[in-house]
């Protein structure tokens, strides 16, 4: 299974790729998608870079899903709906590329890479060299991009455990009578 990790942002986007074989994983290939080139109030074209490198990545490396993380509320609202927005390039991107989407937050991807939810970007890098037997430490993107493919691959071996095991009932929530289903 051939899995896309992506850590969004707004001037620089990481992706990492892994491959697993049950427990063990391989690296293929990681990186970053910046948007420096181009004027800062300028939205919609850094947008478009976002979207078009992200189907770059998965035109050239046929990954089968796909790890995204969740964005976070930042002290300043306007940066919070930015990262949103580049976030959304990156989802539809990746749902274009008719790729199944997972989502996970950052506490969630420390936890499963470093053991605690806390972890500075130097132990990321550090834990994802070691995890993927890498000669040097990746970029602070690609590695939490890398990082979320990792966990992933890991996540999904219990999701698909758990689906055998059980039938899971979909329910509506009460504020969303005809809409969103989980």
């Amino acid at each position: 299974m051939r899995i896309l990790g992506i850590d969004p942002g707004l001037q620089t986007t990481g992706f990492g790729v892994v491959d697993a074989d049950g427990p063990r994983l391989a690296y293929v290939a990681s990186g970053t998608i910046k948007t420096s080139g181009v004027a800062t109030g300028d939205l919609p074209a850094r947008l478009k870079i976002l979207f078009d490198g992200i189907r770059e990545v998965t035109a050239r490396y046929q990954p089968q899903c796909a790890a995204v993380e969740i964005v976070f509320v930042n002290v300043n609202p306007q940066s919070t709906l930015l990262l949103g927005q580049a976030r959304g390039a990156a989802l539809t991107a990746l749902v274009s590329a008719d790729l199944a989407v997972s989502e996970y937050t950052a506490l969630q991807m420390k936890k499963a890479i470093v053991g605690h939810g806390h972890a500075k970007k130097e132990q990321i890098q550090a834990m994802v060299q070691r995890l993927l037997n890498l000669p040097g430490l990746p970029g602070k993107d690609a590695a939490d991009a890398l990082g979320l493919a990792i966990m992933h691959a890991h996540a999904r071996v219990s999701f698909e455990a758990m689906s055998r095991s059980t039938t899971l009932a979909r329910r509506q929530h009460a504020q969303f009578k005809g809409g969103r289903t989980y």
